[in-house]
């Protein structure tokens, strides 16, 4: 979406996508993307090795005033960092769309009772972050991935050619 606003992308992955090759994409190192970019955009599955990617090590890396957007999982960063890294202006700004206790807060209606999550609490706080409740998936696009996918499943299931079974 931001090679359409004219944006130099630069990304890191440790599987490259063509398609963001074609649209004029950079692969770098981790270090050479937080250094370099305005703007960070995490997409990506929490695995052991990158839980924390962005931590106070990797946040006093970033260009002064960066704006980072999480849509992948919450514990792909260090929230009480990020809070540090806002107080100090080294990270401009903040959204966020999945959080690392989330399961806790936003699958049932808890209007009606205090918030007990002090991090969360904190975050909200300032006026440069947003939080939604874990809905970037909610486009078209995205439901009608999943819903193709489920069925793609069901179809490997029925005809013996299933992957990812768990044994057991």
């Amino acid at each position: 979406i931001m090679a359409g606003f004219g944006c130099k992308l630069l990304c890191f992955d440790p599987y490259p996508n063509a398609e963001l090759l074609a649209l004029g994409a950079r692969y770098v190192s981790l270090p050479e993307l937080l250094a370099g970019s305005h703007i960070i955009s995490l997409h990506c599955p929490l695995t052991a090795d990158n839980k924390h990617l962005i931590n106070a090590t990797s946040l006093a890396t970033l260009m002064h005033g960066a704006m980072l957007i999480n849509t992948g999982r919450g514990a792909l960063v260090d929230t009480p960092a990020l809070i540090e890294a806002l107080k100090s202006g080294q990270l401009g700004y903040l959204g966020l769309d999945v959080y690392e206790e989330e399961a806790q807060l936003f699958f049932e209606d808890r209007s009606d009772l205090p918030l007990q999550d002090d991090v969360l609490a904190r975050l909200l706080t300032f006026p440069n972050v947003i939080i939604t409740a874990h809905q970037a998936f909610l486009t078209r696009e995205a439901l009608n991935a999943i819903a193709s996918t489920t069925l793609s499943n069901i179809a490997a299931w029925k005809n013996g050619t299933a992957q990812n079974l768990i044994e057991g």
